[in-house]
Order: C-alpha cells, then structure tokens, then sequence
C-alpha cells in the first residue's frame, strides 16, 4: 500500500511540474522524436545572468553562457588539461614570456578577422583603472602593471604587451610562473572582445553600453539573438564559425526553477541541463529522472562549492565566526539533503584539486563549542543577523533551513531574506547582509586572489590581510609546483583560523541528457569543447 501511495504522489508530482513549466519559459514542442524539434537544442540552466560582459561577469552563469558565442583561447576538457580554441597554441619556453598564436582562419561574426589587436584591446581594457571589470585579479601577473593588475599612474598600454603579427601576440610576466595557473586563467577563461565594434567606447562607460546585454559580434559557433530576462537566452549558428561547420541551427538556454527542469527532462521540453552547480537538479529528483526511459545521466564531482560568506565589516570578531561554524551541522546538509552524494570541504578546495591540504583541521558539528566561543566573544544575544539566501538552487535553499536552525539553537537570532541571483549580487557587492549563502566555481589552479585578496571583485566579504595578500601574490609567482603547494597549505590555514569563508559542502554534478541528443553533452571540465560539432539524431 506504501509503495501505491508513493507512486502516486511521484506522478502527482511530476504532473504538477508538467503543469507549472506549460506557464513559463519558451514554447517548444518537446516530444521523444528529435526529428519533430528539428535542428534546435535546449538546455535548462537554474541561475539568471546579470550582463552579457566578457571582462566583467562575476557570476557564474552569464560566464558560462557567453562561451556559447565568446571563444576563450584554450578549452581545459580535464584537470589542467588544456586544448586549442581560439588559439592554436599558448606557449612559453621559459616560463615568464608567453606567446599566443591565433587560429589563422579565426573571424567576428561579422567576417572581420580576430586579430592580436583585439587581444591587446582587451588585455588593455582590463588593465585600465576606469574599467569596471570582475576579472582583474588574472593580469596581476603581468610584467607593467600594479598589484591589483591595473596601469599605473601615467601608463596607457601594458608596457611588457607585444603584437608580433596579426594572429601572434606576446607577454611577459613579473617573474616565472606557473604556466598552468596562465594557461587556465587567461588562456581557458578570458573572452576578447571586438576592437572595430567597441574602440570608441570610453572604458568607464563600457559596462552600460548597450553591446554588454545584446552582443552584435562575437566569434563562438553561436550568435546572440534575444535575452527574455530570467526565461531564456537564444542563440542562432555562426555562418563565419572558423573551427568547422556548426551542426545545430539554434541554441536555447532556458532559465527554470531547479525543479522545472525534471519535468522539462521528461517531456523532451530541455534535452539537457547545465552543468557546474547552475543547472543543479536535486538530489530528491535525481532518482526520477535516472528512471525517464528518454535520458541518460551521470554523476561527476566538481571543484565547485558552495559556502557561507561573513561580512566581515560587520561580524569582526573571528571567534564568532568559528562559533557559527562550530553550530553548524555539515554532515546533516550532505547526509539528509544530497544522500551522501558530495562531501563536506574545509576552504576553497574540493577534494579534485591537488592542493588541497588533507591534514588541516576541519570544523565539526559542536553546538556546546559554539555556545562558548560566543560567550568568549562577549557576543551581544539580542543582535539579529541578516541571513541572505539566493533561490533557485533547491538543495542550498533548504540547507539554509538546517544553518537557520544549527545557528538558532546556540542563541542567533536571525532575519532570513530571499532573492533572485541577480538581486544577490548586487546584494553581496554592496555589503548588504551579515550572513551570505553563494556558490563557487573557481580553478583548479589554487589561486583565489578573486575571492581572498584585498578589494578584489569576488571579495564581498570585505577580508583584508596584508599578510594573506602578499602570500597570494607568492603563490601566483612560484613556478614550482612543491612550493606552490606549501604556499597555499599556509593559507589555507590562516583562512580556517580567520574564516572570513565558511565553506559548507560541494554537491556532486549530476548531468541528464536526452537520447535525442546524437553529440554534446553536460560535463563539469570541457562543456564548451568542440559545441560547434553539436548535434540532435534526426536533424538534417
């Protein structure tokens, strides 16, 4: 009797979300043949993007959605493991000077080559202090410019910046380095942008030009078409698409609920969701969906986490910081929420990096630890905590149920507020929250100057400390994969000491795609690899 009963609220369920997705979103007509959705793909992704700028997008999905229509140089299709895109090769021979040979056929959308020009464009872009730019922290490296990867005073162009050819261009670096850390930062993540479109746009004023929410020219297999804020963003094929034809006429991405995309999976509506923690699917869903006769699915785990942020300006005291994580029952989230399938992580490392540090101390679930840091503290009990949660990933939604609990239990009292991600972000770079909840997808290179440094742009809480900064930037300088090593694990435990960062748990991936997809896929390393190649069974 039991198991009717479940079987009939399953199909309940899923005939509610059948219901909910009708009244949202574009209209396709999702059927188990791929032949009816002729030559046109949709993925469901669970986050909205804030803007479509290369150079300053701090959230992970419109990061993710520019490489639709956005090549970066190198593709990493595994663990620092890289292959040519945009150029065809990212060399240096000593470490310290790179040299970056673009693909020869490489063109704009518009038939206008891509040319080293538009490299030192950008490159020069980002360097300049009246940009505003999320991505900053990757030129900090670079022989010319200050700290904080900008020009200084006097300076207009990165001085160490060199134009061979039109498809060659060079650079040097302050010191030696790790060419992986280069390879994965400028070369797998750092989109050009258009000179002739954008050369004439004041710097300051480049994040509201009207390019940065609908690009005209881009040199991805994929053109922007339209942006239906918080419902879908459609693509069309790039005629000019240098690397080969592109197999797929149209590209959509539609922006559900998590729980949308179960239903949407069924029905053929998305053949497939994003990967990388923003096409979540939960994991109370996940056994529905393993049992849809028309997907398949996956499981990987990832580099990405998700973690409680402290205003730091706000709660300045480390010890109730640590009493917070002390209060906060972890092995519950993973357990109850993700059925074991993720692990719990100490710091901005999960366990697919190499360095991260296994022998660090980790924080266990100790109310009665909690309760007496507070009272070491001296914390006041009548203070109220602003609690700030985004919606749309399921599981961090409800895990923001247990912290409310854990932290209601040791005497915290707290104001518990929603928003959409866009909202969240605006949120989190005005300081405007005690507590945060946010997920993270940074490198696998172990440099988190974004997150960690001083004023960095990822940095909302507010952490500063010289000595923290001046390690970051040894860490980023040292070739020597040994010492790197040695160099982080030092950070990392000033981070476990100060925690201006609560790391909370890193969900395992789990990717869905249907049988009507003949080539593509979700995967956490390499989604954008070779998407021009992409294709449905049954097109023609």
């Amino acid at each position: 009797m039991k198991n009717v009963f479940r079987k009939g609220l399953g199909l309940f369920t899923i005939a509610l979300l059948l219901l909910l997705t009708a009244c949202s979103g574009v209209a396709n007509t999702g059927t188990n043949s791929g032949s009816s959705k002729g030559n046109t793909m949709y993925i469901g992704l669970v986050n909205a993007p804030v803007s479509f700028n290369p150079i300053n997008s701090s959230d992970i999905a419109a990061s993710w959605l520019e490489k639709f229509m956005f090549d970066t140089f190198l593709e990493m299709t595994g663990p620092l493991e890289f292959t040519p895109k945009l150029a065809d090769s990212f060399e240096t021979e000593d470490n310290q000077t790179f040299t970056i040979k673009l693909n020869e056929k490489a063109e704009w959308s518009d038939g206008t080559p891509v040319t080293a020009n538009d490299v030192a464009f950008t490159m020069n872009l980002v360097a300049n202090p009246k940009t505003e730019t999320a991505i900053g922290t990757y030129l900090t490296i670079i022989d010319g410019l200050n700290e904080s990867g900008k020009f200084p005073d006097g300076v207009t162009e990165i001085p160490s910046l060199t134009i061979v050819d039109d498809k060659t261009i060079q650079f040097k670096t302050k010191t030696p380095v790790d060419p992986n850390m280069v390879k994965e930062q400028l070369g797998s993540k750092f989109m050009i942008l258009p000179e002739h479109v954008l050369k004439d746009v004041a710097p300051e004023d480049l994040q509201k030009d009207p390019f940065m929410q609908k690009p005209t020219v881009t040199n991805g297999p994929f053109k922007f078409v339209q942006y239906a804020k918080d419902q879908y963003v459609e693509y069309e094929k790039n005629d000019n698409y240098y690397l080969g034809e592109v197999q797929l006429d149209k590209m959509f991405v539609k922006i559900m609920p998590a729980a949308n995309l179960v239903a949407q999976l069924q029905t053929g509506e998305i053949q497939m969701n994003a990967a990388g923690g923003i096409g979540k699917i939960a994991v109370q869903d996940f056994d529905t969906v393993k049992g849809f006769e028309n997907v398949t699915t996956k499981t990987e785990k990832t580099y990405g986490y998700q973690n409680m942020m402290f205003n730091t300006e706000k709660i300045t005291d480390e010890k109730v910081r640590q009493a917070f994580a002390y209060a906060i029952d972890r092995e519950k989230i993973v357990n109850q929420l993700l059925k074991g399938e993720g692990e719990i992580v100490d710091g901005p490392y999960t366990s697919v990096s190499p360095y991260l540090d296994k022998d660090l101390a980790t924080y266990t679930y100790d109310p009665e630890k909690a309760k007496q840091l507070l009272e070491e503290a001296g914390w006041d009990f009548d203070k109220t905590i602003d609690f700030v949660v985004p919606i749309g990933n399921k599981v961090r939604e409800q895990s923001a149920d247990i912290i409310a609990q854990n932290l209601e239990a040791i005497g915290i009292k707290l104001n518990t507020t929603t928003y959409d991600f866009p909202t969240i972000m605006s949120k989190a770079k005005a300081g405007e929250f005690d507590l945060l909840l946010m997920g993270f997808t940074n490198t696998i290179d172990p440099d988190v100057t974004t997150v960690y440094g001083s004023n960095a742009t990822s940095n909302y809480t507010n952490y500063s400390n010289p000595e923290v900064d001046k390690l970051l930037l040894a860490g980023k300088q040292e070739p020597d994969t040994e010492k790197r090593k040695e160099i982080y694990n030092e950070l990392q435990a000033i981070w476990s000491k100060e925690l201006p960062v609560f790391t909370l748990y890193s969900d395992y991936d789990f990717g869905a795609i249907s049988k009507d997809v003949a080539v593509g896929g979700p995967k956490v390393f390499g989604f954008h690899n070779e998407l021009y190649k992409w294709a449905m069974t049954g097109a023609e």
